[in-house]
């Protein structure tokens, strides 16, 4: 039967590869701008002779390259058209025996008389489509003297920055930024937006970039990234550039900043080196817009890196390495009510942290194509990292609200200086600790991939090859003392646990993966594709806890006492040795057609793991087999170059850590127990998000659309018993189900008539249904509360702008709704809501000045303190000189000293508060230099042009070839 099965699949395959001949010429090329730049998205018509006919058509990439579907015989005629340039026509005689047709690079002449209406009638357009990626002219955006990157990316219509500087845009996380399509320090997101000049951005393109693997081979791997690609300006790729940036101001606030750039052709080096105690946000100019991100603490940054790319038609290479040291001081308040089955516990915490980190990193990645046939990407980087964390807090459990007895709990949490105790009667615990973690960690890893195509019909063979090495060494000192007001000592006072530790814990590991893959077309433009991957892991983990209270007189800054080693506590310590064996083979069909594309496919993963587990007596060597399975669709419809649906379905497994499987307890912390759990399932996760976006370049208006949908099935929760007396809790991890959540966007941006005014809007809607077990007391019978949160929201900015002033307004208003299923009485509608204005205007003399004020407002929250206003305003004036090389900039921020440092969260099992120490409001006096010596002449009067706020730069004729500048092919 198998051998039928078998004959008969090759007889079809046979079949269909017969049919797929008909038409099995290729046509490639590269097209370039009469400045030999690419010509990104330009049309190519390939059209048959004598009657013109339509055979094939297609847009070029961001590098100016194009590659026509598959065509007869014959003879044709190749026609390029792009806005601006004209029309250029070569004639093409193929024949049937040369299989690939290369008309090598195609240089386009400029059409004045296109390019002289162009400039009178165009405004660069906000934001742009093509296909699945979004195009953002950065002239259209006005930004402050000496902005970075981080301060035009706020601005992008649907772009959202967090308080930990993750950047979101249109609800999909950013994960690398490049610069002319390389990327930028390895694609690190953070460096990128506190050091890319926005002088240098000439477009901005955000899409979604495959992996290595499915770029070569077409065959999805589910690693796609959303990446944020940068052009520079033109003309700025041909000689030196950069800028030196150095502040000081009131609260002794400081920031120092250089970028150095070597840009020539194909080749770029950049070095980066910054320093600064403004919270490492990287803002510069008060008119970038509010600061909505939370000052936590105290923060001191310092950093220094080179980036280095370059190419030629064979070769690409490219790497960087980089030094940052991070120092805070945070200090924070916290309260917190967990919800039990019968009644809350409440707790309230003071902490105070010192940290410093240091940390090295070194990147390297080649790509060789020594033939047509053969791609060779190779991918090494290295990492080295210091930290001293130091840290203080006092913390008390309470079992009624300590609120309904006095303003402030968090002011009598340390027991040791209260001599007349308001919250006594109420107490559960109480806590003072003091702890300091020292650890050094060195990593290294590759990746090398090797691709061979077969023939020109989309047959090839990747093998890719990864290797992972790991070492960490971790010391920690600890000191604490609890008190326990529920239980009595033998004298019959509250009874105390002093705890006095040094932790030691050694860690190794490193793991290795083969992966082959092979694609086979079965038909016209469809592919059969199969995949299969080796994973091995190893860990190894040596925790060891040393009583140090046989040494009263030891301080934990100083140097351990002798014979501390006499003194191990084994039932606080650990020895684990974890192997991991993994085997992924899938399967998956992709069609690929002029209007759509189709991939589906099924991954299969058998797994083995072993663990050898030893704490103090007890000792086991355990193995576990698991069977996953993991199917993903992607389906992209193409209505126009502008206009494309997209669906996407993917599930994955996840499995839980062995040690959680097993039946032991950590009691290393006696407040926070865990106890693992035998028959802990693994947790399979749905991922569905369908985008819809279209253009229309006439009007400069844009829609986008994202819904996505996810649920988790067997997910990992923690079951928790809380011991009244103690304050303690004992958690157990176990699965639950009832966990989806559903987001969908719309944004919408047009211009209007003149194209000086734009509106923009962004809308969300989000609904989580988050599922927990609630903290139990005398039994063990878990009961599980429901918590949903719809969170409805709505970002409006309009603006107008022309060569000398722009004048904006903006408002959001975000409503929640969050319910509680067992706890109603926590049940609330919080919203807040924002209303302000901006302001630049370019002034003579070369001074400009730029303010914003914005009103935000909280309501609806059962916690008083957090309903308020905040009305935070920000400003800035400079002045240039020499010829704009050098600019002398007064900053304010939040001048009238309204904004906080709060935020909440609430979950199924849990709600709390918590504020931090920060400063938001300084003034800071910059001095700003350009360098541009070795550019071209074109390139320093852009820059020079960009002076300002928008300056000539967002006049119509600032950029002959601005983003947009109303000569692409929309």
């Amino acid at each position: 039967m198998k051998r039928i099965i078998t004959g008969a699949m090759l007889l079809l395959a046979t079949a269909l590869s017969a049919f797929s001949q008909t038409k099995n010429i290729t046509v490639s090329g590269r097209v370039v701008e009469d400045t030999n730049e690419p010509a990104v998205q330009a049309t190519i018509q390939l059209l048959s002779l004598p009657d013109s006919a339509y055979a094939a058509g297609v847009a070029t990439t961001g590098n100016g390259y194009f590659t026509l579907p598959k065509v007869n015989a014959g003879k044709y005629v190749l026609k390029v058209s792009y806005i601006g340039f004209k029309n250029k026509f070569i004639p093409l005689h193929l024949y049937a025996n040369v299989l690939n047709k290369n008309v090598g690079t195609v240089t386009l002449e400029t059409d004045a008389i296109m390019l002289a209406e162009a400039v009178i009638t165009a405004e660069a357009p906000q934001v742009q489509v093509v296909e699945d990626t979004l195009m953002y002219n950065s002239t259209a955006y006005r930004t402050p003297e000496g902005a970075m990157l981080e301060e035009l990316v706020k601005k992008l219509p649907g772009a959202e920055i967090d308080d930990d500087g993750n950047v979101k845009i249109n609800g999909k996380e950013l994960k690398k930024i490049m610069v002319d399509g390389k990327e930028f320090f390895g694609g690190d997101v953070k460096t990128g937006l506190k050091n890319l000049p926005v002088d240098m951005i000439d477009k901005l393109k955000t899409y979604d970039k495959k992996s290595d693997l499915a770029r070569i081979t077409g065959i999805d791997d589910g690693e796609e990234e959303t990446v944020l690609d940068l052009t520079v300006k033109k003309g700025m790729n041909r000689g030196w550039f950069g800028n030196a940036d150095v502040a000081y101001g009131t609260e002794d606030r400081y920031m120092a900043r250089m970028m150095v750039n070597h840009f020539v052709d194909k080749t770029q080096f950049s070095l980066i080196g910054s320093a600064n105690n403004v919270n490492d946000q990287g803002f510069s100019g008060g008119g970038g817009g509010p600061r909505w991100r939370r000052n936590n603490g105290l923060v001191a940054t310092k950093t220094l890196g080179a980036n280095f790319a370059t190419e030629t038609s064979k070769l690409e290479v490219g790497g960087s390495a980089r030094y940052n040291y991070r120092g805070a001081d945070i200090i924070s308040t916290n309260s917190s009510e967990r919800f039990l089955q019968n009644g809350n516990s409440y707790s309230n915490s003071n902490s105070v942290n010192r940290n410093k980190n240091i940390d090295f990193n070194a990147d390297f990645r080649l790509e060789w194509k020594p033939d047509s046939m053969t791609n060779i990407i190779f991918r090494p980087n290295f990492s080295y990292g210091k930290t001293n964390n130091a840290s203080g807090s006092e913390s008390g459990t309470f079992n009624i609200d300590p609120y309904s007895l006095v303003a402030n709990p968090n002011d009598f949490l340390n027991f040791d200086q209260m001599t007349d105790d308001p919250l006594e009667d109420i107490r559960v615990n109480a806590t003072n600790d003091a702890s300091l973690s020292k650890s050094k960690s060195i990593s290294t890893a590759a990746t090398l991939q090797l691709n061979r195509k077969l023939n020109d019909r989309g047959r090839n063979v990747t093998f890719r090859g990864r290797f992972g090495y790991g070492d960490n060494d971790n010391d920690q000192y600890t000191q604490s003392e609890t008190r326990y007001y529920q239980i009595l000592n033998a004298l019959g006072g509250d009874s105390i646990l002093y705890r006095n530790q040094y932790i030691t814990t050694p860690t190794r590991n490193y793991n290795y993966s083969a992966q082959i893959t092979y694609s086979e077309p079965i038909a016209r433009a469809a592919f059969l594709q199969f995949s299969y991957q080796f994973q091995y892991k190893y860990s190894e983990s040596d925790k060891t806890t040393f009583d140090m209270l046989s040494f009263p007189e030891w301080d934990i800054n100083g140097p351990l006492p002798a014979g501390y080693e006499t003194h191990p506590v084994d039932s606080l310590g650990k020895y684990a040795e974890y192997r991991y064996y993994n085997h992924d083979a899938s399967v998956s069909l992709r069609f690929i057609r002029e209007k759509y594309q189709l991939s589906a496919g099924m991954s299969f993963q058998p797994q083995h793991s072993v663990l050898s587990y030893k704490r103090g007596d007890y000792m086991i060597d355990t193995t576990r087999n698991v069977f996953n399975f993991a199917p993903n669709i992607d389906f992209r419809y193409r209505f126009s170059k502008v206009s494309q649906l997209r669906f996407m379905y993917r599930g994955r497994s996840s499995q839980p850590s062995m040690e959680n499987l097993l039946p032991i307890a950590d009691n290393s912390n006696p407040l926070n127990i865990k106890v693992g759990n035998p028959g802990l399932k693994p947790a399979f996760t749905h991922n569905m998000r369908l985008f819809y976006n279209t253009y229309n370049a006439e009007l400069q208006r844009g829609m986008m659309t994202h819904v996505s949908f996810s649920t988790t099935q067997n997910s990992i929760s923690n079951s928790t018993i809380y011991n009244e007396q103690t304050g303690g809790r004992t958690t157990t991890p176990k699965n639950i189900n009832g966990n989806w959540n559903a987001f969908g966007m719309f944004g919408f941006n047009t211009a209007l008539k003149n194209k000086k005014f734009t509106i923009n809007s962004f809308s969300n809607i989000n609904y989580a249904n988050n599922v927990a077990f609630l903290y139990n007391k005398d039994t063990k019978v878990d009961d599980k509360n429901t918590t949903t949160g719809l969170t409805l929201s709505e970002r409006l900015n309009g603006a107008y702008r022309n060569d000398w002033f722009e004048f904006g307004l903006n408002g959001s208003i975000s409503y929640t709704a969050e319910r509680s299923k067992l706890r109603p009485e926590n049940n609330q509608e919080p919203y807040t809501f924002s209303y302000g204005a901006l302001t630049n205007i370019t002034m003579p003399w070369k001074m400009t000045l730029s303010t914003n004020i914005t009103n935000q407002s909280r309501r609806g929250y059962t916690d008083s303190s957090m309903n308020r206003n905040e009305l935070i305003w920000n400003a800035q004036l400079s002045q240039s000189f020499l010829k704009g090389a050098a600019t002398v900039s007064f900053e304010m921020y939040d001048i009238l000293k309204q904004q906080s440092n709060i935020s909440r969260s609430l979950t199924a099992d849990a709600r709390s508060v918590s504020s931090y120490n920060g400063i938001n409001s300084y003034c800071m006096l910059h001095f700003i230099y350009r360098l541009n010596i070795f550019g071209s002449k074109a390139a320093r009067e852009s820059m020079q042009g960009r002076r300002g706020f928008g300056g000539p730069g967002g006049h119509p004729g600032g950029h002959r070839g601005g983003f947009g500048g109303g000569r692409r092919p929309f």
